[in-house]
C-alpha cells in the first residue's frame, strides 16, 4: 500500500503531494514499483496535530482522489480519513476501502457508514488523539490490550453487517518506543483475531528515535523492519518506498518457498 499525501506537513516529506500532477507522479511510482493499494490522505496524523475540518480535507482530497482513479483504474484506493463523510464522498467518487486510524472514535457515525457503503475498512488502534497520543501512552499489557480493543470494535461491526475488515495495530500511534517493539515482537498474536494484518512502520519515530535519524535517512531500518513484520504474518504493508517493500516480500517469499 503506497502512501499519497495530500497535504503540506505530514512527517515524511517525499510522501506529500501539493498538486494533482505531483500525486499522479507520486502514485504512477508505487504502482510501477509494485503497489496493489494508494492510500490517499489529506489531513496529516503525526503526533501533536489537531483534529482535521472534514470540508477542508474533502477540498484537498477531491481532486486527486478523481485524477488518480481515472488514471488507475485498475488499482484498490484506499482514502485514510477518520470522517464519515470524508468516507462517503469518497467511496462515492471512486474509492474501495477507508483506512480509518481511530476505529470509528473521532466520528461515531462511521461504523454505520461503512456498513451503508459496503466497501473494506481499515481500522487503527490509537489511544487518545494525534493531539495528545504521544504524550504519556500508558498500557499493562500493550499486545493484549490492543487486540482486546479492536476484537470489541471488529464485534461491533459484524453485528452491523461490515464483514470485509482489516486491522492495524497502530504503531506509533499512542504508543512508546517500547510499546511499539513489543507489538512486533508479539505481532503473530493477531493471527487469532482472523481478519487481515495491515502494518504501517515506514519510516516512523520507532526507527529515528531508535537511531538517531531523519525520517529521510530511515529506509534500510525500515526495510529490516518490513522484514520482521512479514515473518510475523503482516499481510499489507503501508508504506512509502514501494519498491523496496515488493522486493523485500519477493524475497520473503522465496525464503518460504524453499522450507
Amino acid at each position: 500500500m503506497g502512501i499519497v499525501n495530500v497535504n503540506n506537513d505530514s512527517f515524511h516529506k517525499d510522501s506529500r503531494a501539493s498538486s494533482i500532477d505531483a500525486a499522479i507522479s507520486l502514485a504512477e511510482k508505487h504502482v510501477t514499483g509494485g503497489a496493489s493499494f494508494l492510500d490517499l490522505g489529506a489531513s496529516t496524523s503525526k503526533p501533536g496535530s489537531s483534529i482535521s475540518d472534514p470540508t477542508e480535507e474533502w477540498e484537498r482530497l477531491s481532486p486527486v482522489l478523481k485524477a488518480i482513479r481515472s488514471r488507475f483504474p485498475k488499482t484498490h484506493l484506499s482514502v485514510d480519513t477518520y470522517h464519515s463523510e470524508v468516507a462517503r464522498k469518497s467511496v462515492l467518487e471512486g474509492a474501495d476501502l477507508i483506512n480509518d486510524i481511530s476505529a470509528g472514535a473521532l466520528d461515531k457515525n462511521m461504523f454505520r457508514t461503512v456498513s451503508d457503503l459496503k466497501v473494506p475498512y481499515v481500522m487503527m488502534h490509537m489511544q487518545g488523539t494525534p493531539a495528545e497520543m504521544q504524550k504519556n501512552p500508558h498500557y499493562k499489557n500493550v499486545t493484549q490490550e490492543v487486540i482486546s480493543e479492536l476484537v470489541t470494535k471488529l464485534q461491533q461491526l459484524f453485528q452491523l453487517g461490515v464483514s470485509d475488515v482489516i486491522v492495524d495495530p497502530g504503531f506509533g500511534f499512542g504508543k512508546s518506543l517500547e510499546h511499539n517493539y513489543t507489538l512486533l515482537h508479539h505481532l503473530d498474536e493477531f493471527k487469532h483475531i482472523r481478519v487481515p494484518l495491515l502494518v504501517g512502520v515506514s519510516r516512523k519515530s520507532m526507527v529515528t528515535r531508535l537511531l538517531n535519524i531523519d525520517a529521510s535517512e530511515a529506509l534500510n531500518a525500515t526495510t529490516a523492519l518490513h522484514m520482521l513484520a512479514l515473518q510475523k504474518g503482516a499481510n499489507i504493508l503501508r508504506v512509502h518506498d514501494c519498491r523496496e517493500a515488493f522486493e523485500a516480500i519477493e524475497v520473503y517469499e522465496k525464503y518460504n518457498s524453499c522450507g
